[in-house]
């Protein structure tokens, strides 16, 4: 199964290219779901269609889906919020305000990636077209899983026995509800969850494709999030350059904005150079339905295959080398300024600007020693060797 992720800063096209991508796989015979996990859902605008909560067939081959999140989270997250209602209602917070504080910020997108796994896990779909939120939103959410994975590991499970056998003690003292297993079954539930919604993106049969608009503005975020997904172990393999004005027939008005764009254009190919580039004209009308959308895939692909796999290295890999290894982690566009590492015992945390992965080291290196690390040919190279004795 290919799954691809259409991101990019809003308002670039990345709905009408994923779209356009997915009606393109369901017309070869491939059977294609596209999913939405932008709040500001347009998927059903862009095909004309009603789009309910379960997938929704448009055309052979295709369907769509926009998920409910506000069904979803009383699916996930019902457990823990009854709980949080009786803390809140303890200390005497109304009701009202109550429901509104017990919704997790991001809460719809996470759904939405859980909604994911679970149409990945059904074994009905050749390809899986995602719809991501705007590129901000969509490199914390997938940053999520690995960042609660030292806590779910370390503390979750000494908190969950410290409570149980102590609750009675703990509701006295404390005035409020202790959390039962329930609660601590949901949390458990979510973070596996979550796992697998990370392990299926960041495999061989996923990779994230980046739509810009020809501004220097949105290329230079278009760089920061190729760099910030390398960092979190997903493969980005391609970028899509929408509504570019054609040469021909440019009056002086376009004209303007053709050589303004030919500028950007060149800066682009320096930008991303080892990707694939594809591009897509400015058109006169919106392309809406499945033909007319269909029709935008086909001239942006070309002879192209668009379900290609991401071709080169693995984002993140391990060389074992003679009394040690590297690890190599694909930082495009980085700075060795602009990286930080810190080791604590088995769990390597990595810091590019505002981004931090907390990577748990593998077993082979888990008892080496750090000996130094640089950044250089857009990759991150720390190297470890085996302790002295």
């Amino acid at each position: 199964m290919r799954v691809l992720l259409f991101t990019g800063k809003g308002g670039v096209g990345k709905s009408t290219v994923a779209a356009g991508t997915a009606a393109l796989a369901a017309a070869e015979g491939l059977r294609t779901l596209v999913v939405s996990t932008d709040t500001a859902h347009s998927l059903g605008d862009a095909f004309q269609v009603g789009v309910g909560e379960g997938p929704t067939q448009v055309g052979p081959h295709l369907f769509v889906q926009q998920v409910d999140a506000q069904r979803q989270f009383e699916r996930s997250w019902s457990e823990v919020q009854r709980y949080l209602r009786e803390v809140l209602d303890a200390v005497g917070v109304d009701p009202v305000t109550a429901d509104e504080l017990t919704v997790l910020p991001g809460a719809e997108e996470v759904l939405a990636l859980l909604e994911l796994r679970t149409q990945a896990l059904s074994g009905h779909w050749d390809v899986i077209v995602v719809d991501c939120a705007p590129t901000a939103e969509t490199l914390r959410l997938l940053a999520l899983p690995e960042a609660l994975g030292w806590y779910m590991r370390r503390l979750f499970p000494v908190e969950r026995r410290v409570v149980k056998a102590l609750r009675p003690v703990l509701s006295r003292a404390a005035g409020i509800p202790m959390p039962q297993d329930p609660v601590f079954d949901a949390v458990e539930r979510l973070y596996a969850e979550l796992s697998e919604v990370q392990h299926l993106l960041s495999g061989p049969q996923a990779s994230v494709r980046l739509v810009l608009t020809p501004e220097r503005m949105v290329v230079a975020e278009a760089r920061r999030a190729w760099t910030t997904l390398s960092l979190y172990g997903y493969r980005v393999d391609g970028v899509v350059v929408n509504r570019v004005f054609p040469d021909e027939g440019a009056d002086a008005w376009r004209e303007g904005w053709v050589r303004a764009q030919r500028e950007v254009l060149e800066e682009v190919r320096d930008s991303f150079g080892d990707l694939t580039r594809w591009t897509s004209p400015y058109r006169a009308s919106e392309p809406l339905g499945v033909e007319a959308l269909r029709d935008v895939a086909r001239d942006l692909y070309g002879a192209t295959d668009a379900l290609a796999p991401a071709g080169g290295v693995d984002p993140f890999r391990v060389e074992v080398v003679d009394g040690g290894g590297v690890l190599h982690l694909a930082l495009p566009w980085a700075d060795r300024a602009d990286v930080d590492l810190a080791r604590s015992a088995d769990v390597l945390v990595i810091t590019h600007g505002s981004y931090r992965r907390v990577l748990t080291l593998p077993s082979v290196l888990a008892r080496m020693q750090v000996r130094g690390a640089s950044v250089r040919d857009g990759e991150l190279r720390v190297r470890f060797a085996e302790e002295e004795t």
